[in-house]
């Protein structure tokens, strides 16, 4: 590409308006309705002239500059703003198309650096370059120049298979796992605030609904119990319809590739998204086991690679799949399968105890204050009665807890495991570990135990095996980086040496 300045497809004057209609549409809804007289018309007419208008001038006051050393994107008419980006701080290249824009042949490029914030519409900001949009051919060979590489995904179908190796494609049968994500439970939060919302605007009077005042009148003579298993049973059914209709959305033609020396990942229904990441940045996954899907035995997989930090979506490399397909992923991801299976090495007693009197701390607080309130406060005696039964479920999560504690060190690959309410086994190359950490809290100080912390450029930048025994965890972090810790543990031993000279 020519490092002349060009501008977005002139296909999207047919798609900024529309976003910028659809953007402001509450508001035009509500002038139309509360405006006094024909005001109201008037002022929506005039609104909408200005969300198309706004919608065409982006396409006219932005363009964009591809050169070797930088990605510049200029935007505005009366205030100009100019964003430059060096190209070696790149980190990831996204393709998304939403409806409009499929029907179109268009793509919204998402460049990203790596670094806080985002550009948003205009392409300002440290994160992230958004260019909205361009044609889908251009967009595809935009991705390749801006990742270095040559084009791994020739047009041909017949030499596709020579370059490209399919590591996991979506089954149908996964959509069983939706349910036990609750992913329906933020959608029905959208849907009924929204609803809320409108009425609120268009001032709806619920006593013009008279079957919908029927119902409730009906609902509030019935018994409790049947109100309440009615309402558990509508709610389990709707939050398992709108997640399985939310995975559908997210997840549907979802394609995991390797390509030339590239993670290629593609996904969505309606709005289609595709993500590359360069396997030289790669430095490991991480399974992640929510409590209720993990008891359905599924598992979601993600990269941990510089560039993508925290639970970024562009991480995704498996949506909730059964958790075998989970570890072969994450074990052909990395070539190594052994590193995403292996048998970890347990924490001990100690570590066993420490969840339980934790556990057991927690209950006895709680429980306590309900008792003191009851006997100082007139409080319903229910209350702590109800709290005794932290004590059996602090149990049986303290016991999950230690179960799921683990690490090891195989291959090159440092293994941690943790969590109980969601489990993650998370597989760090020793190549991306910058440094170690390691916290001792009191009581684990005399329990013998500490934290150790890997510290990396990549994901959520640093990553925990918690109450592990101290001499295990030192000889792990030595092992992991031979030499590192060396000058540290001359220091520690010529300390305890003089420490021992001075009580003999």
């Amino acid at each position: 590409m020519s490092s002349d300045w060009h501008r977005l497809s002139a296909r999207m004057l047919a798609v900024h308006p529309v976003q910028e209609v659809v953007r402001l549409l509450p508001v035009l809804l509500g002038v139309l309705f509360l405006g006094r007289g024909g005001q109201g018309q008037i002022w929506s007419l005039v609104g909408l002239c200005l969300a198309v208008g706004t919608g065409l001038l982006r396409w006219f006051t932005t363009t964009y500059q591809i050169t070797p050393e930088h990605v510049r994107v200029r935007r505005g008419l009366f205030s100009r703003k100019e964003l430059s980006v060096p190209r070696d701080r790149i980190r990831t290249v996204d393709l998304t198309s939403r409806p409009l824009q499929r029907v179109l042949g268009l793509s919204r490029v998402v460049i990203g650096t790596g670094h806080g914030g985002h550009s948003g519409r205009g392409g300002h900001g440290g994160g992230t370059v958004t260019l909205d949009a361009l044609a889908t051919a251009d967009a595809a060979r935009l991705r390749e120049e801006l990742l270095h590489k040559r084009a791994a995904y020739p047009a041909h179908p017949a030499q596709a298979g020579a370059l490209v190796d399919v590591l996991a494609e979506l089954r149908p049968p996964w959509v069983r796992f939706a349910p036990f994500t609750l992913s329906g439970i933020a959608a029905i939060g959208v849907v009924v605030g929204s609803l809320v919302n409108l009425f609120n605007e268009i001032a709806v009077d619920r006593t013009d609904f008279g079957a919908v005042q029927s119902w409730i009148g009906r609902i509030g003579s019935a018994p409790v119990w049947v109100v309440v298993t009615g309402l558990a049973v509508l709610t389990v059914v709707l939050v398992s319809v709108l997640s399985v209709v939310a995975y559908v959305l997210a997840f549907w033609n979802f394609r995991l590739e390797r390509g030339e020396g590239t993670l290629r990942v593609t996904r969505g229904l309606l709005t289609t998204r595709q993500t590359t990441i360069e396997l030289r940045r790669l430095r490991g996954t991480e399974i992640s086991e929510p409590l209720l899907l993990r008891a359905a035995g599924g598992a979601r997989c993600s990269a941990i690679t510089t560039g993508l930090h925290g639970e970024h979506s562009s991480s995704v490399l498996l949506p909730p799949a059964p958790r075998v397909v989970a570890d072969r992923v994450a074990g052909d991801v990395l070539a190594d399968p052994a590193a995403a299976s292996a048998e970890l090495i347990g924490h001990g007693s100690r570590a066993h105890l420490r969840r339980h009197s934790r556990a057991a701390l927690v209950a006895v607080a709680v429980t306590g204050l309900f008792l003191l309130l009851w006997w100082l406060a007139d409080w319903p005696a229910w209350t702590w009665q109800v709290a005794l039964a932290l004590f059996p479920a602090g149990a049986l999560l303290a016991e999950d807890r230690y179960r799921n504690l683990g690490h090891t060190l195989i291959g090159g690959k440092l293994v941690f495991r943790q969590g109980s309410l969601v489990r993650r086994r998370q597989v760090l190359s020793t190549e991306g570990v910058i440094g170690w950490v390691f916290h001792r809290s009191f009581f684990q100080r005399r329990a013998g135990l500490l934290s150790l912390t890997a510290t990396t450029a990549a994901g959520r930048q640093h990553y925990t095996g918690i109450d592990i025994p101290a001499a295990e965890a030192v000889a792990l972090a030595d092992a992991a980086e031979p030499g590192l810790l060396e000058p540290f543990l001359i220091r520690e031993r010529s300390v305890a040496e003089a420490v021992q000279d001075l009580r003999r």
